[in-house]
């Protein structure tokens, strides 16, 4: 399973930008999703994740900023990112929980980061 994350960016105070995390290669199924960020020399944090179901969950600072979702048919994710503030800019990493077949554990799949830049 490869994850391959895009969607990363410059934008001013206040725009927007969307990210995306498609999932390729053979796989059984993908339960959760999640996008992280990590500032240099900081721990890498949840931002937003979502269940199999659609349940979704925010860091308190997105909330009512950004939207995750997700297109099962497709292995992808989203993260809608508005009003976007200078503290916001970092490497956004996205997360899979997947299994390469009916009889494997469940496993976490990393992307590579994307680099969000907020600045006037």
């Amino acid at each position: 399973v490869q994850l391959q994350a895009y969607g990363g960016g410059l934008v001013q105070p206040g725009g927007s930008l969307r990210l995306s995390c498609a999932a390729s290669g053979s796989f059984f199924s993908v339960g959760a999703m999640g996008w992280y960020r990590q500032a240099p020399g900081k721990q890498r944090e949840l931002v937003a994740s979502i269940t199999s179901v659609g349940a979704t969950n925010y860091q308190d600072s997105v909330k009512g900023r950004f939207t995750i979702s997700r297109e099962n048919a497709k292995n992808t994710m989203y993260l809608q990112m508005n009003s976007l503030k200078p503290e916001d800019t970092t490497n956004y990493y996205c997360k899979f929980q997947a299994r390469r077949n009916q009889w494997d554990n469940w496993n976490d799949y990393w992307g590579q980061g994307t680099q969000v830049t907020v600045s006037s």
